[in-house]
């Protein structure tokens, strides 16, 4: 089959477009033919090399994908050949009592489909073997490119948001980064749940794009004070969440902008992992820090209901075809980007 992968870590020269052999599902696992798949920074992560995790090598990213059933392997019966489906992207041993319990993230075996699985075992490719409980029917309203947008942000998005940090109606929430993928889900789902979303991006025309996503507040880093913005909009009271996806450069910031009593929720660092705090804030203002990561079985099903309801819709800006993969990545790498990029797959 053809797939982008690596066989060794570095910048978007190291991925290389070509043959790998086709997967055989096993026990409990399928293989589809993928239609479309979409990007997300765990890819860039994996291909650049993370200190203290090992990949295996040779790689093929991309936790996204829908497609088709083509294969069954033995003990499949929750799916045919031919059903059309979309792929939540973790793995775990389906065994543990925390599988059981439903709390697969916390299976000492869980990993995340396309990034800590391999070797050539992503959605970067025309065909993927997954564990049969990955996968769900496609939504019929969306469109392939569309379906595959949708897993890893959106369930992640839901989890801080619904999962951890409880969004209620009438709270404020202060979103970093809220023109990427997982930015413009946050919006949307932060204005589904009731509450206010105060979007914060770096430019005049991502702007535009953060407030047809449905920002009642948008800010411009770099421009306008964001504390400030933020105790004009709250009346000197600070949010009660503040969404951070972004690290080091947001951080501190959203702590001050944090009411007493506020909870930050954290599923990543696309710009550093090591920021600094004065822990006075903490336990003066009493807050709640919270970190969280994809979502489970349970959170990807609450997803689906949203987005079969249309309450949710996934904002895919751009399409690449599969070869032109490093393109899409630099695209997000330079922060070109607005919405999810997703890859269509012949």
């Amino acid at each position: 089959m053809k797939a982008v992968f690596f066989t060794e870590h570095g910048g978007s020269e190291v991925l290389r477009f070509g043959d790998v052999p086709d997967p055989s599902p096993g026990p409990g696992e399928v293989v589809i033919q993928i239609k479309a798949a979409a990007c997300n920074f765990n890819d860039i992560w994996a291909r650049q090399g993370l200190p203290r995790v090992a990949l295996p090598l040779p790689h093929i990213s991309g936790t996204d994908a829908a497609g088709v059933v083509r294969e069954l392997g033995p003990g499949v019966d929750e799916v045919a050949i031919g059903d059309e489906v979309i792929v939540h992207g973790v793995n775990s041993c389906r065994r543990c009592p925390a599988c059981l319990r439903g709390e697969e993230l916390f299976c000492r075996h869980m990993k995340i489909w396309g990034f800590q699985t391999g070797p050539y075992d992503g959605a970067f490719a025309q065909y993927a073997k997954l564990q049969v409980q990955q996968l769900h029917p496609r939504p019929a309203h969306l469109s392939w490119e569309e379906a595959a947008a949708t897993s890893t942000s959106l369930v992640s998005v839901w989890r801080m948001l619904v999962t951890r940090a409880q969004v209620k109606a009438g709270d404020t929430v202060l979103i970093w980064g809220a023109s990427g993928g997982t930015g413009a889900f946050a919006i949307q789902l932060t204005r589904t749940l009731g509450a206010v979303p105060i979007a914060v991006t770096s430019t005049d025309r991502k702007a535009v794009f953060c407030a047809e996503m449905g920002a009642e507040h948008v800010l411009i880093g770099g421009k306008q004070d964001i504390q400030a913005e933020v105790r004009r909009i709250t009346a000197g009271r600070g949010v009660d969440v503040v969404f951070d996806h972004v690290g080091e450069t947001t951080w501190y910031t959203g702590i001050e902008c944090l009411r007493w009593g506020g909870t930050l929720v954290i599923c990543g660092a696309t710009e550093g992992f090591m920021p600094t705090i004065d822990l006075r804030y903490l336990w003066n203002k009493q807050l709640n820090i919270l970190g969280s990561h994809i979502g489970t079985h349970q959170d990807w099903l609450e997803c689906l209901k949203m987005i079969d309801q249309r309450r949710i819709l996934p904002p895919v800006t751009e399409v690449f075809p599969l070869e032109q993969v490093p393109a899409a990545q630099s695209r997000m790498e330079n922060r070109e980007l607005m919405g999810k990029i997703a890859i269509t797959i012949d």
